[in-house]
């Protein structure tokens, strides 16, 4: 399989990176939502637990697919499972983006449920806690920091 899988934390320009692909692209957030609905809603209702069952459910129709872009949701590489399905399918590429960068971008945006209340705070949790993971699981690391979302894509193009 030849998928470019993008990981990184929520704010890293995952989303916005593969909107400017030519190549297929899949967000599995975007999937979720398609088949579900709202995932603050799914969050609410049926807790993070549900909702990362029916992720990996979407990880495993979308890693079917073949040379394609793939933004992943920023918990998804919390699954071992996940993290196997994307390895078969392509090559993980870590948006990296320092807690600076990532605490501007998401400042105000009240569509994320990990991040409901204290922002910064929560933020830096999530950070301090997905950052070992996204770079043990990454085939290439991407700084993205001070990079435009056509700077970064072409920097992936580059290295993959």
């Amino acid at each position: 399989m030849n998928n470019i899988i993008l990981i990184g934390m929520p704010g890293s320009g995952k989303t916005t990176v593969t909107d400017l692909c030519t190549k297929k692209v899949w967000d599995t957030d975007a999937y979720i939502e398609n088949l579900y609905g709202n995932i603050s809603d799914i969050f609410a209702n049926f807790g993070e637990e549900h909702f990362r069952k029916l992720e990996t459910e979407a990880i495993r129709q979308i890693c079917k697919e073949d040379d394609c872009f793939i933004a992943t949701g920023g918990g998804a590489v919390l699954r071992e499972e996940n993290v196997r399905l994307f390895k078969q399918s392509g090559k993980i590429v870590y948006l990296r983006t320092n807690l600076d960068t990532l605490l501007k971008r998401l400042d105000g945006d009240t569509t994320r449920p990990l991040l409901i209340g204290n922002t910064k705070e929560r933020l830096t949790k999530l950070y301090n806690e997905r950052t070992p993971i996204y770079e043990s699981v990454a085939d290439i690391i991407i700084d993205t920091d001070g990079l435009t979302p056509l700077k970064v894509l072409e920097k992936i193009y580059r290295q993959k």
